[in-house]
């Protein structure tokens, strides 16, 4: 029926989750000849943004972020749904999928101050806000005499705390900046090599009913091969370590010429000890590869290293 939307896509109301969807809108309409206003974008709260008291952690960890979503898409009041994809579990509903991800973004992280220039010039005894366990592991890995403390909201709210002096330091991801126009705040870009990211970190994943087949093949002119591949060996890691906002783990692929090349990182929250894999094949054996490294991990860290 004329009026009626092509299709309805499900999202966060957060600034950065807006800009992902619009982003999501904007590729699809374009693929597909339509006007934008055809595609209509569904604002849904999600407990884990009605928690800002506490880490995710002690609330239930990344599913907080995705279940109502997840319940619109399998009673259909939407199509599809945008996440940032280091947010998604690792284990979905039964009846969803993800069915694949746009371009990835950066990956890397940002130090940002009105301190200091650096991570490694901020002052010793100063508080590092964030509320990812990942970066707090990985600053006291870099910087054991700095401190670090929980900082919730979204990425407006964190800067808001940063400029009242609540904390010294934050860290955020460079693609939510450039989402939203503000890598103007970046004081320093953190390197991989010494920071490396979360899991899907920089890409926006899309999620489906399993049996909805004529929405993935809409999908299928916006998807990205490459960062499917990254992507699958990434989650496939992460399964393998259950991995959550409770743990700090880190890991990145990388495709070049049809071959991946990851890197995998797990620490313990006070960055007093870590360890590290590296592994590369052909994207093909993307999901063998991550199983792999993530064994590789558990073969060789100590059991009380996973925070369960």
């Amino acid at each position: 029926m004329p009026g009626l939307p092509w299709m309805k896509i499900g999202t966060r109301g957060s600034p950065l989750a807006l800009a992902q969807a619009y982003e999501t809108r904007r590729l699809l309409a374009a693929a597909h000849d339509l006007p934008e206003s055809r595609i209509e974008l569904v604002v849904i709260r999600t407990t884990g943004d009605m928690i800002q008291d506490r880490p995710l952690s002690e609330a239930g960890g990344k599913g907080l972020f995705t279940k109502e979503l997840d319940i619109a898409l399998l009673d259909g009041s939407i199509d599809i749904a945008v996440h940032s994809s280091k947010d998604l579990p690792t284990l979905l509903p039964e009846g969803l999928e993800v069915a694949g991800y746009l371009p990835r973004e950066d990956v890397r992280d940002v130090f940002i101050s009105p301190r200091a220039s650096s991570l490694q010039t901020l002052a010793p005894g100063s508080l590092v806000g964030t509320a990812s366990l990942r970066r707090q592991a990985l600053v006291k890995k870099m910087r054991p005499d700095l401190r670090v403390g929980l900082l919730r909201g979204n990425v407006q709210t964190r800067l808001g705390k940063l400029a009242c002096g609540e904390v010294d330091a934050t860290l955020l991801a460079l693609a939510g900046l450039k989402r939203l126009g503000l890598v103007d705040h970046a004081t320093q870009i953190l390197d991989v090599e010494s920071f490396l990211p979360a899991v899907g970190q920089g890409a926006i994943g899309i999620t489906v009913r399993t049996d909805d087949h004529a929405t993935r093949i809409q999908l299928g002119f916006v998807l990205d091969p490459a960062t499917g591949f990254a992507l699958n060996l990434e989650r496939a890691f992460l399964r393998v370590l259950d991995g959550s906002c409770r743990t700090p783990i880190a890991g990145l692929a990388r495709v070049s010429d049809g071959t991946l090349s990851f890197r995998g990182l797990i620490l313990r929250s006070d960055g007093s000890e870590s360890y590290e894999v590296k592994m590369s094949g052909p994207v093909e054996d993307a999901e063998r590869i991550g199983i792999r490294a993530g064994n590789d991990l558990l073969s060789r860290a100590p059991a009380d290293i996973l925070a369960h």
